[in-house]
């Protein structure tokens, strides 16, 4: 069912795009949020905060992040600054929320990815202004990155861990439950992809290679990041950890942040990494499920 379950979402968010995007403006915008802080919640009731550890593993796979996004950049400025913009925001992005859910089906230790997904998004808040800068952006701030993942990353996590060691049955009903996680970011994954089909759609004609151009940029990055996390997390004695710390972004923050401090066209690069991200997680589960 899994193998197959997210390159269907990913079809039906496709046909329906337009469908959807009405269902997301009626609701103002809150549907995918409330969907992840559920899903994150019936995750973080099954993390023991008592084993939440940071290893040199986090340390590198940040200093990936920041340094290979400068890098990135300034590679890729000969190609156009737009383009170099996008690729930067492939890279600068930081973990995916729901990253802990999917590497957690993967095998992966959810306490590790718990602990690097709060020390990533707080350290790109103070470190995203300063290379957004460096790279023409203007006005971005600590407190305007935070307020837009600090909701979805730090109250399913208090809530989650009182729920585990005050309202004990709260906790037992997500143990049990626990597989009802996938199902949430399947219907997350359609809401998305259907959002970025009709972004994509909405695109003017006249920059249509420039579109392209960043589309392939953006999977080479994405396969990239995913075998440099593996490889990283296999040191460390879990691949699939670091496959996902590194891999798998939260591309509504970057896709924010291109649209207002970079040059909003820029986008395109994050909105078609959402594509390739989903497509090699929906090959790992079916790798996964083959391997079992």
């Amino acid at each position: 069912m899994r193998t197959v379950a997210m390159p269907l979402g990913m079809v039906v968010g496709a046909l329906f795009c337009r469908q959807i995007t009405l269902l997301e403006e009626w609701s103002h915008g809150m549907i995918t949020p409330v969907l992840i802080f559920m899903m994150l919640f019936l995750t973080y009731c099954n993390v023991d905060i008592r084993r939440v550890r940071l290893s040199w593993m986090h340390l590198w796979l940040l200093l990936i992040q920041f340094v290979g996004s400068v890098g990135i950049y300034c590679l890729l400025l000969p190609l156009g600054e737009v383009v170099a913009q996008g690729a930067m925001m492939c890279v600068l992005a930081p973990i995916a929320m729901a990253a802990v859910v999917i590497g957690g089906m993967l095998g992966a230790d959810t306490e590790s990815m718990a602990a690097f997904s709060l020390l990533c998004n707080l350290t790109t808040a103070l470190v995203a202004p300063v290379i957004l800068h460096f790279a023409g952006g203007e006005g971005c701030t600590f407190v305007e990155i935070m307020s837009r993942v600090a909701p979805l990353l730090i109250l399913p996590f208090v809530v989650g861990q009182l729920c585990r060691y005050v309202v004990k049955p709260v906790a037992r009903w997500a143990e049990q439950h626990k597989n009802a996680t996938f199902y949430i970011w399947l219907i997350s994954l359609i809401i998305i992809i259907g959002r970025t089909t009709s972004f994509v759609i909405d695109q003017t004609a006249e920059n249509g290679e420039l579109e392209i151009i960043m589309a392939v940029v953006s999977a080479v990055i994405c396969v990239c990041q995913f075998a440099i996390g593996k490889w990283l997390g296999r040191k460390y004695g879990d691949s699939a950890a670091g496959g996902q710390s590194l891999g798998q972004k939260n591309t509504v923050l970057a896709i924010w942040m291109a649209q207002s401090f970079l040059n909003p066209l820029s986008s395109v690069a994050p909105t078609a990494y959402i594509v390739w991200q989903n497509a090699v997680n929906s090959w790992q589960l079916y790798k996964k499920s083959i391997d079992n």
